[in-house]
């Protein structure tokens, strides 16, 4: 089967043998489908355009005469006025038919795919995972069988539209951030403190990669599972990439995401204090797995 997942910055898709539980082929694309979100509350055209060009790469990657195809997507389609349109449009150029997603089920299926990534690499205990999106970013807390979340409508792709400059950004995140503190820290007096943090999305394991040296070719998912960052990586990081042109830059975090690594790096940096965590684990699997694992029998 193959699984897509059509988020608020990219376009992801993976192949899923459901008899070997194995996970095969993958791509995934830049799109920035919520780059008009906050000004004008749309889908632009230039990103349909963008998302109908993804696809026509993953025809050529993927059989999809063959596999079942599951799609869904999230928060830019859940919020954008022209959601409808736009997805009947991409449905009549690709045949693919997208569901809409709601924040809690968003969150089910990426706790899914990093809870059993997690498992498989031995970590044990409670957690609080962090995905940070292009337009809003999920906090999960898990706990032996017992997990809840929240959605915020803030995502790297929102929050580089709305403050344009690292300054400006700066500036605002402790106001933007406030409502998040406020659902930890009170999650926090009701259960603890979880054992560790865990990251995941691309701002991560963008930084997880480049910290490597790996380029956006070569970007290789196993070294990145499992690996750890903390603050001062975020900070090295950024700083190493803010030196860096445009070109080089998008070799290493890959063309589209030149500008908006800057405030994934600064939203991600700001969660180690505000979750009060030296460390944390950083998991490359997300919500398409997640779908994958929920939709083989």
């Amino acid at each position: 089967m193959i699984a897509i997942d059509l988020g608020s910055n990219s376009l992801r898709f993976i192949e899923y043998n459901c008899e070997t539980k194995k996970f095969g082929r993958e791509y995934e694309t830049i799109v920035k489908t919520a780059e008009l979100l906050h000004s004008d509350g749309i889908i632009s055209a230039a990103a349909v355009e963008r998302i109908l060009k993804g696809f026509d790469e993953a025809f050529k990657r993927f059989d999809f005469n063959t596999n079942t195809c599951v799609a869904v997507t999230t928060e830019a389609m859940r919020r954008a006025s022209n959601a409808e349109e736009v997805l009947a449009y991409i449905k009549e150029k690709t045949l693919i038919d997208f569901t809409v997603i709601g924040a809690k089920k968003e969150a089910a299926l990426t706790l899914l795919a990093v809870n059993n990534r997690l498992e498989s690499l031995g970590f044990r205990g409670s957690f609080l995972l962090i995905d940070i999106g292009g337009g809003s970013t999920e906090v999960i807390f898990k706990k032996g069988n017992l997990s809840e979340s929240k959605s915020f409508p803030l995502g790297i792709v929102t929050m580089a539209s709305k403050y344009p400059t690292k300054e400006l950004l700066n500036k605002a995140l402790r106001d933007e951030l406030k409502e998040i503190n406020t659902y930890v820290q009170s999650y926090y007096v009701k259960e603890g403190k979880p054992d560790f943090f865990v990251a995941t999305a691309g701002t991560p394991t963008t930084i997880a990669s480049f910290l490597q040296g790996m380029k956006y070719d070569d970007y290789d998912k196993n070294r990145i599972n499992g690996s750890t960052l903390n603050r001062f990586d975020c900070q090295k990081a950024l700083d190493e990439l803010l030196s860096l042109n445009f070109e080089e830059r998008a070799a290493y975090v890959g063309v589209g995401r030149e500008d908006l690594i800057i405030s994934g790096v600064l939203l991600y940096e700001a969660f180690f204090e505000l979750f009060d965590y030296e460390n944390s684990v950083i998991v490359d699997d997300g919500l398409r797995e997640g779908l994958a694992i929920q939709t083989c029998p």
